[in-house]
């Protein structure tokens, strides 16, 4: 079946689907978000330490889980339940209970609606990663932002349609397989920003290169490319590189400014922790994915939590989840506050989604004494902005934590909300592949009725 969007893709070897600017023309439906910021936390928050009180835990604590058929640990040394070393306390009109890790984040719940049934595929990092980015635990299939870039296009020619920003540290779980374009054309992926230094490496032409002279290097290429294409049309590997080429020259302009912080005020820079060393790092990139989003950058994906050279720079709380947790709340609080009051304040968070997510849950019970294992079973999740209501809490986990129980949410469930929101429907967004319509959410999929 040939429809537009396949029509432009195979048009001139896919260059007319990357000039798809509108998005109501490409929609399925009225949206209610423009733009998204994916806010990642890698290596697995612990929902019931977070989101998701438990008190059990405190009633039963030091006595073993039971009553749950078989527990899967993924890494051994299973303790009895552990209640959490942290309060809780009532936020904002709606009451919301939220951990003392995040007093700003919890005096704003009035803004975001909460998701305490969601779970995950996967207790290992890398193929829950890749869960929650493409719907599979395999690599190889495009992510989120890959799938609404296709959808919608780009709004700004001179930017990605899609950028990720990873922590200063290092990359998450699984690298860049999280961003890949997959089996559509690499011109979907996501183009990486680094949130210190120079945004983009090798963005720079060569020393003595005029514009000129590059303006014609790419002109040549195009040409060459144009024959190409007239041969094998259905070919677009060459036009996405070339399209690639295209882009990186007229963000050698661009880029820098989006990024430059320069510009911005004092009390700004304050407001996303910028003035204090432990939220600078994860401030700067909220407040670069706010200028992105500004100038039309339509999928931003930022994680928090990065493969150091000892592997101790994420959530990941095996020895000892209070330390760990006190660290990585306290470096996002500010910045993730700061960021949903300032797109709100510009008036961008009424038609922005903005998401917060880690790849699974923790489990109920110790290891090693302090720490938690992975839990799959059970997560929090986070969405504001584009019109959804705050305040609520949708579905709920065990007493315990331990599984997802009233409304459980799946990862496509979540695919098909944030789909729904941008005008997108998860059953009509189809890549014909292997003979297959291939689709982000496989053949799942319900988006959450409260939110859309």
């Amino acid at each position: 079946m040939m429809n537009r969007r396949k029509f432009l893709l195979e048009a001139g070897g896919g260059m007319g689907a990357l000039a798809f600017t509108s998005l109501e023309a490409a929609t399925h439906h009225a949206p209610k978000a423009k733009r998204v910021i994916s806010l990642f936390m890698s290596g697995g928050v612990s929902h019931m330490d977070t989101f998701d009180p438990k008190p059990a835990l405190a009633r039963y604590a030091g006595q073993p889980l039971s009553g749950k058929g078989d527990v899967v640990v993924r890494q051994g040394h299973p303790g009895p339940l552990m209640p959490s070393p942290f309060a809780f306390r009532r936020h904002g009109q709606s009451g919301l209970e939220v951990s003392e890790l995040f007093p700003k984040i919890g005096a704003l719940c009035d803004e975001y609606a909460l998701i305490r049934s969601a779970f995950s595929k996967s207790n290992d990092h890398v193929q829950a990663h890749y869960a929650l980015s493409s719907g599979q635990i395999r690599m190889g299939f495009p992510s989120l932002g890959a799938w609404v870039s296709y959808g919608l296009g780009s709004v700004n020619r001179d930017l990605p349609g899609y950028v990720v920003l990873y922590d200063q540290r290092g990359g998450p779980f699984g690298g860049p397989a999280n961003w890949t374009s997959g089996f559509m054309p690499a011109a979907y992926q996501g183009t990486v920003f680094r949130s210190a230094g120079e945004p983009i490496l090798d963005l720079k032409p060569p020393a003595g290169m005029s514009g000129e002279e590059q303006r014609k290097r790419l002109e040549a290429l195009r040409k060459l490319n144009a024959l190409d294409a007239s041969r094998t049309p259905s070919n677009t590997e060459l036009a996405a590189r070339l399209e690639s080429y295209e882009l990186a020259y007229r963000m050698q302009s661009a880029a820098p400014e989006a990024v430059d912080l320069a510009s911005e005020s004092a009390a700004t820079k304050e407001l996303y922790g910028l003035d204090e060393a432990h939220t600078e790092p994860f401030g700067r990139q909220c407040l670069m994915a706010r200028r992105l989003v500004e100038r039309g950058v339509r999928f931003v994906q930022m994680y928090h939590g990065g493969l150091g050279i000892q592997n101790l720079d994420t959530w990941d709380a095996h020895e000892d989840v209070k330390t760990n947790h006190t660290r990585h709340a306290a470096a996002t609080d500010t910045p993730i506050a700061g960021l949903l009051t300032d797109l709100k304040a510009r008036g961008l968070l009424a038609d922005t989604l903005v998401i917060w997510h880690g790849e699974f849950g923790r489990m109920p019970i110790s290891q090693r004494g302090l720490g938690r294992d992975h839990n799959p079973g059970a997560m929090s999740i986070w969405m504001a902005g584009a019109g959804i209501r705050g305040g609520q809490v949708i579905g709920s986990s065990d007493e315990f934590g331990y599984k997802a129980e009233e409304q459980p949410v799946s990862v496509h469930d979540f695919h098909a909300t944030i789909l729904h929101l941008l005008g997108l429907d998860h059953t009509k967004l189809t890549y014909r592949f292997n003979g297959r319509e291939m689709r982000l959410t496989d053949v799942y999929g319900t988006p959450v009725p409260q939110l859309v």
